[in-house]
């Protein structure tokens, strides 16, 4: 395995400080540098970027984005057991990488990021369909962020890349579909990791858009396909009577058969459906 900087191979580093994978935490390393480096070169020209990267375990990522030119990277490891080797590299690239022990379901990255800010992470397994959602849902638009290249188990990649009709779509894609351009971008099998997933991975790459595709108040399209496609087999007027009392005449007037299933339904009825709902 080639280098792209003069630090020690990520396996020398896993050994050194005995960062062996905790299945608890839902982590998964990726230890060829050169891999790590495309992955952040998918995000964009990183240059004039601070960088937020969330589970950075050994720095394999870290390493990519910052060769790759990131202004700034603030990396979010709840693992302490990785401070040791990320303070390595925070060393070799003074004042560019800034590590912090947290949660980052409990950490506003605001407090040490400047815009323009790109968001770039192998996500562990157990947090990254949340941070996601998070991410996608904040108060105002457009976001503190400008694009995000997130790894994820394939079949999650799918489900926000999946258009109306397909069994895979539901609210990732209606959410992602609303106010980004979502693609994935790399496909990883699992012997490029370690140790090993019993699942493929895939990278996406979601760029903001300047404004949402269709007017939408964030909580209630939340609410409202989080109704839907809670129970994706019934249809929608049974799914979302808990809505409304009217439920049938409210979906009628959006031109929304009641009798349609959530799958059938594009993002841009979604939101009227929405903003009728009040």
């Amino acid at each position: 395995m080639s280098q792209i900087d003069g630090l020690p191979p990520l396996r020398d580093v896993i050994n050194t400080h005995g960062l062996v994978a905790k299945k608890s935490l839902g982590q998964n390393f990726l230890l060829d540098l050169n891999l790590t480096a495309k992955i952040a070169r998918m995000a964009g020209d990183l240059s004039g970027c601070d960088v937020l990267e969330v589970g950075p375990g050994p720095g394999g990522l870290t390493r990519g984005l910052l060769v790759e030119g990131a202004r700034k990277v603030l990396a979010v490891e709840k693992d302490s057991r990785a401070m040791a080797p990320l303070a390595e590299i925070a060393a070799a690239y003074p004042g560019r990488l800034e590590v912090v022990n947290a949660d980052a379901l409990e950490l506003d990255p605001l407090e040490h990021l400047t815009p323009p800010i790109r968001i770039v992470a192998n996500l562990p397994y157990n947090v990254g369909t949340e941070l996601l959602v998070r991410w996608l849902t904040p108060p105002s638009w457009p976001p503190s962020w400008t694009s995000l290249t997130l790894m994820f188990q394939k079949e999650v990649a799918e489900r926000i890349v999946a258009q109306p009709g397909s069994k895979k779509y539901g609210r990732l894609a209606v959410l992602a579909q609303w106010r980004t351009t979502p693609r994935v971008v790399m496909e990883l099998p699992p012997e490029a990791f370690t140790p090993p997933p019993k699942i493929h991975s895939a990278v996406v790459h979601l760029e903001a858009l300047p404004a949402p595709r269709f007017e939408a108040d964030a909580k209630k399209l939340q609410a409202v396909v989080a109704k839907a496609f809670g129970q994706r087999r019934k249809m929608l007027r049974a799914s979302l009577k808990g809505l409304h009392p009217e439920i049938e005449d409210v979906l009628t007037s959006v031109g929304i058969k009641p009798t349609s299933r959530a799958e059938e339904i594009d993002v841009e009825a979604f939101c009227a459906l929405s903003r009728a709902l009040g």
